[in-house]
Formats: structure tokens, sequence, C-alpha cells
């Protein structure tokens, strides 16, 4: 007789897909996905409390795919283990319950196990914000029962859970709502209803077949050897992630829409002793998070990404150290950007597949401030100002978008330790002292400055 899986983490393929994940093949926008940078100053993981044997069989029951159905009994037992490190676990599995009677359950054990007042904070996003603000350090076991509870649901997950040796904070992985893209290179322009689908070598068009997208809208301009092209955002919104050429060179474009960022990557230098199918990487979403930002991975050796760095973080990449080389994105109007380089290509409306792209498919939902749990905020800026972000020569600096227009519209030079940052076809770009340009990017505040803590705030004062 078959078992079925416990109904205290049961994946809601339809409702919680559509409430909190990304853009989604059939969602078309939903939250996106991971990078995992860690807290400094992390706390060594303590072990279970050896006068409560039974917690650890306690824990692989409730996560075991063959559990035989939700008890509160041993939940309560983890909320009265006086082991703070195990609300980790809690909060993990609040990510999939399915049952009010489950998260309820869940709760209390979390605020009997934190001494914190009932409903003082609550929720599987509220929670996990508090755990990364407080630096709850993370249990023994936890990379095996975290293992165990995504690989679940998700068992194209199970290389990047299994890799002991993944530069990983295991406490900051989070499920984004979807699937991972795992469909083969020969394959991606088929449909995927369950992950966020990247668009590879989209068919493209020059200015006058771009009419059909509006001046105002912004696009994602990208220049290689001499060549340009630009990249809709409502498109980018879907995708999230573009394989191209452009300039005889293979980029990956990443769009992570919950933290405002578009980045790209050359992908075609491949590390002594790495080789692929196509002689270059391909960059797909794996449907997992890390405070919001979406984690990548390379689809021909399964490596994960920390998306906001492009360092590899697992597999064979992280095993040679790889960290892509950064692209310039330049973020502007369509109409600002031709006027700056008007033989540019733009992504056909279709994308080449003939689908049709609503010119908003996110409907405002990242309006309100992240959606997903990042912990404590930095409070220099409000949390979804756009900034220009720079590193460059040992200089990490973020350049607010809109006091940096302002501030170049009334002739005012904007410096900061020998960086200047002008308008180049509408975009904000970054200059070295010697004119060269640097490959930035512009992000929200609360994304730059969480996978950059030590970063300058440049100020027109």
């Amino acid at each position: 007789m078959r078992r079925h899986p416990s109904p205290v983490i049961v994946l809601l393929a339809v409702s919680v897909l559509a409430a909190a994940c990304s853009s989604a093949e059939s969602i078309p926008g939903g939250p996106d996905p991971i990078g995992s940078p860690a807290p400094e100053n992390t706390v060594a993981s303590p072990a279970l409390p050896t006068s409560i044997p039974s917690l650890s069989e306690d824990i692989d029951a409730l996560l075991s795919p063959f559990s035989a159905g939700f008890d509160p009994n041993r939940i309560q037992r983890i909320g009265e283990s006086d082991n703070p490190s195990l609300a980790w676990v809690l909060s993990d599995m609040l990510r999939f319950a399915d049952s009010s009677e489950a998260r309820t359950a869940l709760e209390r054990a979390f605020w009997d196990l934190t001494d914190l007042e009932e409903g003082s904070v609550s929720g599987w996003t509220g929670i996990t914000d508090y755990l990364i603000a407080e630096d709850i350090p993370a249990p023994e076991d936890y990379q095996r029962w975290k293992s165990t509870l995504y690989v679940r649901f998700g068992e194209a997950w199970a290389p990047f859970f299994d890799d002991l040796d993944a530069d990983v904070d295991w406490r900051l992985v989070s499920w984004g709502g979807v699937g991972i893209d795992d469909r083969p290179v020969e394959e991606a322009d088929r449909p995927c209803f369950t992950c966020i689908p990247s668009l590879n070598d989209p068919q493209l068009t020059g200015v006058a077949g771009g009419d059909w997208y509006p001046n105002e809208r912004l696009v994602f301009g990208v220049e290689v050897n001499g060549e340009a092209r630009a990249y809709p955002k409502n498109q980018m919104e879907v995708h999230e992630m573009v394989n191209d050429t452009i300039g005889g060179r293979r980029i990956g474009l990443i769009y992570c829409t919950l933290c405002g960022t578009a980045q790209a990557f050359f992908t075609d230098e491949l590390p002594d002793g790495i080789d692929t199918p196509t002689g270059a990487f391909e960059l797909r979403t794996s449907g997992l998070l890390s405070r919001s930002n979406k984690v990548m991975f390379e689809l021909h050796t399964l490596s994960y990404f920390d998306t906001f760095r492009g360092v590899a973080i697992s597999g064979p990449l992280q095993d040679v150290g790889l960290e892509l080389e950064p692209v310039s994105v330049a973020v502007a109007t369509w109409a600002e950007w031709k006027a700056g380089h008007p033989n540019t290509t733009i992504v056909a409306e279709d994308g080449g597949l003939g689908r049709t792209y609503p010119l908003d498919p996110l409907r405002g939902r990242d309006d309100n401030g992240p959606i997903f749990p990042i912990g404590d905020v930095d409070p220099r800026l409000p949390v979804q100002d756009q900034v220009l972000g720079v590193r460059h020569e040992g200089v990490t600096v973020a350049f607010p978008e809109i006091a940096t227009r302002i501030a170049l519209s009334r002739g005012d030079a904007v410096e900061f330790e020998g960086i200047t940052v002008r308008l180049e076809s509408g975009a904000l770009s970054a200059f070295t002292p010697e004119g060269e340009l640097i490959a930035t990017h512009q992000s929200f505040w609360f994304a730059w400055s969480q996978f950059f803590p030590e970063t300058d705030l440049w100020s027109a004062a």
C-alpha cells in the first residue's frame, strides 16, 4: 500500500505558487528567487541536548517522506526542548505547512522555544525575519534535515543540498514558490509550468521592429564589443534569465524581480578542467532564494551561485573557485536607449516563442517592500529605493538613483573616491578616473546593502 506524505508539509501546487512564487510560466507575476551570502560573525551551531535524545527522532519523523502524518506531540516536544536553534527547523516546516492546525502548532512551538510573547512574531516570513535578525545559530544536523525536507519537493535540488562542502549558510536558503528550471538546452523553448523559464537566444528585431514596446518603458541595455541589445523589462519579469550571444561573447542576463536587480555575466570562459557540451555555461533559475535574492545554477555542472556576487557556492564550479566576470547593465527607457544606440537590437515582441507578454506582469507585487524574509535592513535609505551599485578596486559604494539623477540634471559632478557617475543613453553609468566603464548594476537598496553591508552611500551633501 502506498503511503502518502505528511500533511504538515504538502506542496500547494496552485495556492502557494500563486501567493508566493516568481513569474512561473503559469503565474505571470509572482515573486522570484536566491544567492546566499551569510551574516557576518555567525555563531557556531550547537548540538542537540543530550538530555533529550528523542528530539532527533521527532524531527526525522516529521520531515520523513514516509511519515504517517502530522503529529502535534512531536512539534510540542521540540518547543519544550530549550534549544532555540531548533526554531530554524520549525521555520522550514512552516514554509510548507498546508493546514491551520499545523501552522498553529509550529508557531506555538516557536514561541515556547524562544520565550517570545504569543503572537508577537508569527507566520513564516515574520519568524524567519526574526531568526535572521537575531542571528540564531542552526542546529548541528541542520543541513541534513533541510535536505530531507526540500528534496522531498524537488529531487533536482539534491546535488545542492547534498554538497557538504557548499559555501552556504543554510539558514538563509528558502523556497521561492517555484520549481527548478532544469529543461535540457535543446528543449529550452519548451513551456515550463512550474518553473521560471529561461529565454535562450531570443528572436531579435532592429529599432523599427521594436515599435511594439512603449518608449517610456524600461529596458535593460547591454553592449559588448560595439554590439548593443535591449531586453524589455516586462519580458525579463517573466523569464528572469536570458542566455544570449552579443558581440561574439556568450552572456547570461539575470533579473531578480524581488531585488529589482538586473545583472549580466560572461559565460564563455571555462576554467581548466571544466567542459560543457556548448562550450559555455547555461545559467538557470533554481526556485530557491537567499534573503529574497534568487539562487541561480549552472545546468551542465549543477553548480549553484551566490547570484549577487556571481560566485559559485557549490559543485564543480565552487571547487575551482569560479567567479563570473560581470558585464555592465544599463537601465533606461526604450526611447533613451535607442537614441544612444541607433543600431541596437531588441527582443522581439513574442520573444521568438509565439507568446504574449503583459506590460506589467507583476502588477505592483513589490510596492510595499520585500515579501520574503531578509532580516534587518540598513536604515540609511528606504528598502525599495533604487541604487547604482559600484565595486571597484576595493571601493564599494551605492549611488541613490533619484538623488544622483537630480544632481546630474543640475550639472553637478557625482564622484566618490575616483569613481564618476554620468548619464549614458539615459542610464546611470560609472567610470574610472581614466574614463573606463565599470561593470555596474542597479538594485533595491535592501538587496545591495545586505549583500555588501560594508557599502558606502554617496550623498549630494
